[in-house]
């Protein structure tokens, strides 16, 4: 793997675009874009920059090893594999949510038909009242389940 070849991994193993590293090394993104396609080599002074933003050693970017290659793979491959499980666990979070919300507005629902059917209570106060509570309730439980996620990480 050549000295182009590794900034381009480095870079999408950061999940980073090359104006998102052009502005962290002061360059253009075309000079990113030629440094990737092999088109022009950076400068030392710029190297220094790729091993500090980067976290790797100059020699990590300049000698061609192939254990540095398995490593960089491997470093993608695990962010991507978090990126997923962020992912996956956002979309489980917004469905237990969803739940939630779901159940108790349900029961302010059931509440309001009972009220209205048997008792005669058709009075807007009571109503939104009752709405605030079923709201203030889901706000509760969300953030209190938000917490227990959070104690968890």
């Amino acid at each position: 793997m050549d000295l182009s070849e590794k900034i381009l991994t480095l870079r999408k193993s950061r999940n980073w675009t090359q104006d998102q590293l052009a502005e962290q090394l002061d360059v253009s993104r075309q000079t990113v874009s030629k440094w990737e396609s092999a088109q022009s080599l950076p400068e030392l002074d710029k190297i220094i920059a790729l091993s500090q933003v980067f976290n790797v050693t100059t020699d990590c970017l300049l000698k061609p090893s192939e254990i540095d290659s398995l490593s960089l793979k491997t470093e993608m491959l695990e962010n991507q594999q978090l990126q997923l499980l962020q992912r996956e666990q956002q979309r489980h979070q917004r469905f237990v949510f969803g739940m939630y919300a779901a159940a108790i507005y349900s029961i302010f629902l059931a509440s309001y038909f009972i009220g209205h059917h048997y008792f005669k209570v058709w009075n807007p106060s009571v109503i939104f009242s009752e709405f605030l509570i079923a709201t203030a309730i889901l706000i509760f439980l969300c953030v209190k389940k938000m917490d227990q996620w959070r104690k968890s990480q």
